[in-house]
């Protein structure tokens, strides 16, 4: 009988890949063949045994503080988590059986051979074999090294081509505003970035804002670009005014694409210091009325884009746009401004996100956006993470129920959401009334609960052990609290069920709460309950 393969690790040596070439391939069909050459690698310290996983045969467990008879959902549910852990357990033993062992020794052995064969004649194999290698120190240095290889002689030819190639570009396109214009039409210069501007609208946007995932060379061609155009829309630089006018709108439109503020500030940079040189030479009457122009519609094109990013919370009424001429153009220094101020536009948008210190020391809740990222994890076992099943999540996973909370409490099997416009949801178990909903069912989506009167909700603290209750403290400074009454935990004056949110009176009545602090229930050996204590900080 076949003994049992432990988890191995792999540490092939290079010095032995002669002899493993050598070997007789057909002995690997036989399993006594198989067992011969596993014993080579075991002796030869090739396969290093690992220890010996322990066997886990914990099955689910009942949640704790349950006085309540299970649903036929939480039934199903522990029936569904013990034959998933009756199922593992079958795998893991067929997967110690005598043929598994067998089988695990022969792909090994093809293994080691393919590796062998693979570096001597095969140095692709080599590197491939590398990436996968099965020591993950090691193997995780291999491929940094392989990744960075030192350029080769292909990559030299191809970089000394497109820099020769722009060289030679720009100095044709100078060389051509030098010289009159023939016929009616572009001239070459013009021409060619006539044709860039085009190919760069057609792109989708942002196309060039990921930078890690363009070549050195690109980038270093955008970089040679971008500043020969700068130096183009200057008035005295030897272009003509439309290349001039060509040349921002292009420079424009690779600031949009690249998406970075740093772009977009070099281009008003640009623009402010072309206007204040066209300034000062329409002083002495040596330009035209068309200088320190762009087009109107190109212009508009890139500034919608941008507006389009604030999303329909944005005051429109605010928007402002550059005069347009009857040529369809628009004033260089209007176009600056109008595009600074919707960059601040944006910042502030931004900003609203943003938790500044100040608000996190005195506690106030700090201005989000409309929607956030939220991830769950745990025990779903009463729908408490809204994620449709009542399977466990092992790993934070992203809840698009969530994306429009401010804070999120966990309680006992239940959680709330408070949004932004301070209204609070519930969902999970709903035992005892403990969410707040007038009925003790289980919630498997959020629910909007009713405060009567009604109120803004700004923090809510929800008991982790027993029964369940919860306390909501609004703008107001008043204090609501539902759910399980046993022991006066809530503070109505009675032990009962509150199955609603109830404004707490008697000594509160007509004060403004500035602070609150719940202590846990605290669980001891039975199972038996302690009271609950509250206390708070009145504030005039």
């Amino acid at each position: 009988m076949a003994t049992m393969v432990p988890p191995v690790k792999l540490k092939w040596l290079e010095h032995l890949n002669s002899s493993w070439i050598t070997e007789d391939s057909e002995s690997i069909a036989t399993r006594e063949g198989v067992a011969v050459l596993y014993s080579k690698l075991v002796s030869n310290k090739e396969v290093v045994p690992l220890p010996q996983q322990v066997l886990c045969l914990k099955g689910p467990q009942l949640p704790d503080f349950e006085r309540e008879s299970l649903s036929s959902d939480e039934q199903d549910h522990y029936l569904d988590a013990l034959l998933s852990s009756q199922l593992a357990l079958a795998k893991m033993v067929c997967s110690d059986s005598p043929f598994a062992g067998a089988l695990r020794k022969r792909l090994l052995v093809l293994q080691r051979v393919f590796y062998a064969l693979s570096n001597k004649y095969h140095d692709k194999g080599k590197v491939k074999q590398q990436q996968h290698s099965p020591e993950s120190s090691s193997g995780s240095a291999d491929v940094h090294s392989v990744s960075e290889r030192p350029r080769s002689s292909t990559d030299a030819l191809i970089e000394m081509g497109v820099r020769t190639g722009l060289s030679l570009l720009f100095a044709l396109l100078r060389q051509s505003w030098m010289m009159p214009v023939s016929g009616p039409g572009l001239s070459l210069c013009n021409d060619v970035i006539h044709t860039a501007i085009e190919v760069v609208s057609s792109l989708p946007p942002l196309s060039l804002a990921n930078e890690s995932k363009i070549p050195p060379m690109g980038l270093d061609c955008l970089s040679q670009v971008t500043t020969f155009l700068k130096g183009v829309t200057i008035p005295n630089s030897g272009a003509d005014t439309l290349g001039r006018r060509l040349a921002s709108e292009l420079l424009l439109g690779l600031a949009a694409q690249r998406g970075s503020l740093r772009y977009l500030l070099e281009w008003i940079e640009m623009a402010l210091g072309a206007s204040a040189v066209v300034h000062t030479m329409e002083k002495s009457k040596l330009l035209s009325s068309q200088e320190g122009m762009i087009s109107f519609d190109c212009f508009m094109t890139i500034l919608m884009q941008m507006r389009r990013s604030l999303g329909s919370s944005a005051d429109r009424s605010q928007w402002r746009e550059p005069t347009r001429t009857s040529d369809g153009l628009c004033s260089l220094y209007e176009a600056a401004l109008c595009l600074f101020e919707e960059v601040c536009r944006m910042a502030s948008d931004y900003s609203r996100t943003c938790a500044s210190p100040d608000s996190i020391q005195t506690g106030d809740a700090p201005i989000v956006s409309e929607t956030c990222e939220v991830y769950v994890w745990g025990s779903n076992s009463s729908h408490q993470l809204v994620e449709g099943t009542q399977e466990k999540i092992l790993q934070p996973k992203l809840a698009p129920s969530f994306s429009d909370a401010q804070t999120i409490e966990a309680g006992q099997y239940c959680t709330f959401v408070i949004s932004t416009d301070g209204s609070v949801r519930a969902c999970g178990k709903g035992s005892y009334g403990r969410l707040g909903l007038g009925d003790s069912n289980n919630q498997s989506t959020l629910k909007k609960l009713t405060f009567e009167p009604h109120r803004s909700i700004k923090k809510v603290s929800s008991s982790k052990g027993s029964d369940g209750h919860t306390l909501a403290f609004t703008t107001e400074g008043e204090v609501f609290s539902w759910g399980d009454g046993d022991y006066g935990k809530l503070g109505h004056g009675n032990s009962s069920t509150q199955k609603y949110p109830k404004l707490i009176q008697g000594p509160l009545q007509g004060k403004v709460c500035a602070f609150f602090l719940v202590i846990k229930m605290i669980r001891c050996i039975g199972h038996r309950l302690h009271n609950c204590t509250w206390k708070f900080l009145d504030g005039l």
